[in-house]
């Protein structure tokens, strides 16, 4: 399985997300520091949750990279995080 779809996977199973957005950033960082054949190395993922709410930007992050932390371990080199609650998003 493709590491954008496990990430995909895993965050839907544990977070419940309204919106999940899994972007696979890795061609940008052909050559860079952790970037590998065939990407899948860096990602920018937004998930808006419920699971977020009262938690601070640090908690919601470290839940997330709890969640993944396989796919850290295994060849995910850099994850851009946006964590937001639903009320969030409506706010703007």
């Amino acid at each position: 399985m493709r590491y954008a779809d496990r990430i995909h996977t895993k965050l839907t199973q544990a977070l419940a997300p309204v919106t999940l957005i899994v972007d696979d950033q890795s061609a940008a960082h052909a050559g860079h520091g952790g970037a590998a054949p065939g990407g899948e190395t860096h990602f920018e993922v937004t998930v808006v949750a419920a699971a977020f709410a009262g938690k601070s930007r640090v908690a919601r992050q470290r839940l997330v990279y709890d969640i993944l932390k396989d796919e850290l371990a295994e060849r995910v080199h850099a994850l851009s995080l946006k964590t937001l609650t639903p009320e969030e998003v409506a706010q703007g």
